[in-house]
Order: structure tokens, then C-alpha cells, then sequence
């Protein structure tokens, strides 16, 4: 499940497709709520009169749409916008179903015609088609660019292809989309609906022709008949009485009979994994911090994920939750139930198609599984917020296989009980690196980062997973937003500068100054006279970190003036800053 730009990759084709041509047919514009569609049924260039029809429906629409764009561009406009528009137009034309999208200058947002200057000599437009394609994933540019000529002022219409099916159109590396009227990057939900256009739709629910059930593992088959029933309790005698062609069309595991590349995925024998090809089933684990210690698992992975987990060294792990503790607190470097989840969630999201292992490393204190293919939600945050299954999968019948069979939980809701384990456990939060929409990278920290975050998670067990994961992000230096932050210093949890936090833990006492007073005399009595380091060294650990520093240190002060005061101390150095205090007329401390 890595780093990289989340929309920083080109997107690659497993398959040449041609660009569609849009033209339109009468009615050349069809209103469905928001939408506008253009159908091309004529290839030719438009004229001026359907150019005419078209503006003039889209400067009727109440607000742009994720396939019209308006810009005034009076004079001239910033040519990588002209790019990032290019891309989000031509990607959200493919979602809607249409075959184009229009960018038009010279109208402004009130859809008022107010002319454009923008490159009026005609070769310079034609050159940016060539400009735009050099930028695009393979060369796709404008199907053609028109000047309309009106009272108002001349408007430019920029044409724009639909992305071809299961290519999602990237600029300058980047896809974009549109979120209502605004520029965005594609999420990934949007690439991989695009992508899938290509790959079959479900990978994972299509048939191997070759394949007989004479290619599925017998010891496979009855692990899946035993996790089958633990899940599906009220089957369990029934289950019994199912022969194999039954019970693997109940578990939805094959279609019909037919093996599916999710029958060979979890239950084929080793050898049958070479009916998937060009897919990899494979899973790879690797002992970082020893050379060579390695090992390869393949089908199948109802039996081969236990094999992979069995090769992490899960020894026992002692740490002091805080200073009040009489004894350390033991428990294993990883959570069982935790690494098995990630695991098999790889399996569930791998994307196969890309011909890629799945990875597990591990390292003296972590744990990183790594699947290809991007993590699908918009974030992690949003996932554990909402806690219910996401509208899209990349392997449905796969993930849905998995659930039949008890390997994963109730597809969606996983990773919050990932989450929720860690917190119990006062470890770190898992780390769930997102950024690159090729692959998924998780880590699993199988030990303490701050003994600050245990202690604070120690004492407050009924703080929201929200904030504690705002807590993870302080320990491991990672920024917070302003909401978190402020929530996090209500909650007196944290110190310091917004780029500097801190975590605050244990209970501060309530001294007076009276305590504090006794607490100087002694130190003078027992070592003969103070100085202003050896008192702040003393007090500032009874402060409390939420306190600004310049308070705490102003504090500290009126102690000891206060003290001078009383004639009790005195300061025997010339020097107020590097003050020595001793006891004043030989005053042996006492009361």
C-alpha cells in the first residue's frame, strides 16, 4: 500500500486508442440537469451557424459545468492553465459520457460576451495545438480551435477531446479534473474509473478459459470451506452437504462453475498461477537489516498469507508507559489481527494488471506493505471519519471473495479498527503514504516513537481517534492544520511554536510559592549558594510546557525577587543575568 506526487505519474496504455471527434447533431446541445452533451455523427469542421447554436446554449447555462469552461482572457492567458483546463475538461467529458468538452475565452463569468484578444493571428493559434500536445499524454490536443466573430467582441472556442477510453489525459505529468466549477487534481477514484474502461472492468471477476477445478488446491478448498462457515454460522451444517462446484459458486469465488482469476488467486495450486500471466501473483517478503533474508509466496493466498506472516519476527516488546509506572508494559511488536488486515487488504486492492508483487519489508521496528495501485478514497482521514464501504473497488469480486471467506472485515471498515488497535496499544498510527497513484505504501510501527504520545494516550483513553492522529502527526513531525492544532492546544496536549510543536504529557502540581521557596533554600543549603541556571533547572520541570516559555521564565524570577525581598537570599554577582544567589548575613536557610 508509497512516495511520490499523488497526480505526478504519466498515465501508461496497455492499449492504442484513437481520439474521438466531436460534432455535433441537432439539437446540438441536450440538457440533462447540468450536463450538456455534443454527439458527432458528421466529421467535418463546424460551421459558423452550429458554433453560433453552441455558444449560445452555453452562455444560457446557469453556471459552467465540468465541461464548459469560460475565461475573458482579454489579451492573453497563462499557457499552463490552458494545459491544466485541457486536462480536467478531457477527463471529465470521459466520466460524463461525452465525446468533447469546450474552453471558451472572451465570455466572462456572468456568461456575458466581452471579446478576446487572445493570439489573433491564426498561426499562432494553430502552433498551440502542437504547444498543448508536446504537454499531454500521447500528444492529444484540441480537435480544432474556432474564432466566432460577434457584435460583442470576437470569442475563441477551444474543442477538446474526451479522454480516450481507459487513458486518463495527463499535463505536464499531472491529471486534473473539475470539482463543480473548480480546477482539482483527479482524484483517484476518477483515474482508476477511467483506467478500468480498458482492463475488463473487475479483473478479478474475469474467467480463465484454461482453468479446471482440477488447478485449485484440496487443502485451499477445505481452509475456505472452515473460514466460510465461520462467517456464515448459520450455514455451517449446510455447508457440509455442498460439494466443491457448490460451495465456490455460494462463496462467490467462481462464476457459474468457471474459475475466475479470483478462484486461482486464492485458492490455485503454485503452478496455476501462471494462468493469470501477464498478472503477478506473488508476495514478497524481505528482512531489511539482514542480508538475503528474503522469501517468495505464491498461490494460493488463502494458505500463503499465514506462510508470509509467519516469516515477521514478532518478539516481545517492554516499555515504562510513564514515570508513575511500578512495571514495564509487555506486549508483542504487532498486533496480529493489524498486519494480517494490511496484508490481505494488499491482496484485496493489489492492481494485477500492472504485472507488480506485492511487498512486505521488514525492519528492526516497522513493518511496510506495499500493493500497486493508487489508495482509492480521497484520504485516510475521510475513511476512518466515515467508517462505511467506499463507493468504488478496484477488485470487487475479489474483495467480496475475501469477505465470504472471513480473510478480511466487512469490506471499508478495516482500517479504522487498524487504527483503534494501535491507539489501545499506545503505539504510533499507522502511516499511510498515498502520495503516488501507482502504488499504496503502509507503515506499522512495531515500536515506540515518543514516550510523551504513549503517556498522553496512557492517561486519556477516551481522546477521538481524530485527535490522535493529530497527536501521531506531532511526534513524527508531520504538519497539521490549523484545526488540528487549535484542537490539540484546547486540549493542553500540545506546547511550543505552530512549526515546533511539542507533546505534553503527565500532571503538572500546583505549587505555591511557598513550596517553591522551601525548594530554593534547600538547594542553597546543600550546595552553598544558586545560580540562575540551577534554579530554572530546578522549576521549570514542576511547569507546565503549555505555558509560554516567557511566562515560565518570568515566573521563575518573581521567585527568586520575592525571596530577595524577604531578605532571604541575596545575589553576589555584579551581573543580573548570571546571577549567583547565596544566603543573606550567612542565613544558614531553615524557615
Amino acid at each position: 500500500m508509497p512516495t511520490g506526487n499523488r497526480h505526478g505519474s504519466k498515465s501508461r496504455s496497455t492499449k492504442e486508442t484513437g481520439i474521438s471527434t466531436c460534432l455535433p447533431v441537432h439539437p446540438f446541445w441536450k440538457f440533462t440537469g447540468k450536463d450538456v452533451s455534443l454527439r458527432s455523427e458528421n466529421p467535418k469542421k463546424m460551421s459558423e451557424q452550429e458554433l453560433n447554436k453552441i455558444l449560445s446554449d452555453a452562455v444560457s447555462l446557469p453556471a459552467e459545468t465540468e465541461i464548459v469552461e469560460f475565461k475573458e482572457a482579454k489579451e492573453s492567458y497563462d499557457f499552463g492553465k490552458i494545459g491544466k483546463y485541457f486536462s480536467a475538461l478531457s477527463n471529465e467529458a470521459n466520466l460524463k459520457g461525452k465525446s468533447c468538452a469546450w474552453l471558451i475565452f472572451g465570455v466572462d463569468n456572468s456568461h456575458k460576451i466581452i471579446g478576446s484578444n487572445y493570439r489573433c493571428r491564426r498561426k499562432d493559434l494553430d502552433s498551440l495545438k502542437k504547444e498543448i500536445g508536446d504537454k499531454t499524454t500521447q500528444n492529444i490536443s484540441f480537435i480544432e480551435i474556432y474564432e466566432l466573430h460577434k457584435p460583442e467582441g470576437r470569442v475563441v472556442m477551444f474543442q477538446i477531446p474526451a479522454a480516450p477510453q481507459g487513458i486518463p489525459v495527463a499535463f505536464e505529468g499531472y491529471y486534473h479534473g473539475r470539482a463543480n466549477e473548480s480546477l482539482a487534481a483527479l482524484n483517484i477514484e476518477k483515474i482508476e474509473r477511467i483506467r478500468n474502461q480498458v482492463i475488463g472492468k473487475d479483473w478479478s471477476r474475469n474467467i480463465v478459459p484454461e482453468a479446471t477445478f482440477d488447478d485449485l488446491d484440496k487443502e485451499a478448498i477445505r481452509k475456505a470451506r472452515e473460514q466460510f462457515k465461520l462467517k456464515n454460522v448459520s450455514l455451517k451444517d449446510e455447508v457440509d452437504t455442498w460439494d466443491d462446484v457448490t460451495f465456490l459458486n455460494k462463496a462467490k469465488v467462481t462464476l457459474n462453475g468457471r474459475i475466475t482469476n479470483t478462484a486461482i488467486l486464492l485458492l490455485g495450486k503454485d503452478e496455476a498461477s501462471a494462468l493469470l500471466s501477464p498478472a503477478i501473483a506473488q508476495i514478497t517478503w524481505v528482512l531489511k537489516d539482514a542480508p538475503g533474508g528474503y522469501e517468495h509466496f505464491f498461490t494460493p493466498f488463502i494458505l500463503t498469507i499465514d506462510k508470509t506472516l509467519d516469516c515477521i519476527r514478532n518478539l516481545r516488546y517492554s516499555f515504562m508507559v510513564n514515570d508513575n509506572s511500578l512495571f514495564p508494559k509487555e506486549v508483542t511488536h504487532y498486533d496480529k489481527w493489524v498486519i494480517r488486515e494490511l496484508l490481505q487488504n494488499c491482496v484485496a486492492h493489489q492492481e494485477y494488471g500492472k504485472s507488480c508483487r506485492i511487498i512486505v519489508l521488514e525492519y528492526n521496528d516497522r513493518l511496510i506493505f506495499q500493493n500497486a495501485g493508487g489508495f482509492i478514497p480521497d484520504s485516510v482521514e475521510e475513511v476512518i471519519r466515515h467508517n462505511s464501504p467506499q463507493d468504488y473497488y478496484r477488485n470487487p469480486f475479489l474483495a467480496a471473495a475475501m469477505v465470504n471467506l472471513n480473510m478480511i472485515e466487512t469490506v471499508g471498515n478495516g482500517i479504522k479498527k487498524i487504527f483503534t488497535i494501535q491507539k489501545e496499544r499506545l503505539f504510533p498510527m499507522p502511516t499511510y503514504d498515498i502520495s503516488d497513484d501507482t502504488h499504496t505504501k503502509v507503515t506499522v510501527y512495531g515500536e515506540l516513537l515518543d514516550e510523551d504520545y504513549a503517556s498522553v494516550l496512557n492517561d486519556h483513553p477516551e481522546l477521538p481517534l481524530e485527535d490522535v492522529i493529530a497527536l501521531d502527526k506531532v511526534q513524527k513531525k508531520t504538519p497539521l492544520n490549523e484545526v488540528e492544532i487549535q484542537r490539540l492546544r484546547d486540549l493542553e496536549l500540545v506546547a511550543g511554536d505552530d512549526a515546533e510543536l511539542q507533546i505534553v504529557a503527565g500532571n503538572y502540581p500546583a505549587l505555591s510559592y511557598q513550596d517553591y521557596r522551601q525548594m530554593i533554600l534547600d538547594l542553597i543549603a546543600k550546595k552553598g549558594f544558586a545560580t540562575r541556571e540551577d534554579i530554572v533547572n530546578l522549576i521549570m520541570p514542576t511547569l507546565s510546557p503549555v505555558i509560554p516559555a516567557e511566562k515560565r521564565q518570568r515566573k521563575i524570577s518573581n521567585i527568586t525577587a520575592k525571596l530577595a525581598k524577604e531578605g532571604k537570599i541575596k545575589n553576589r554577582s555584579a551581573s543580573t543575568k548570571s546571577s549567583v544567589w547565596v544566603f543573606n548575613n550567612q542565613d544558614t536557610g531553615g524557615q
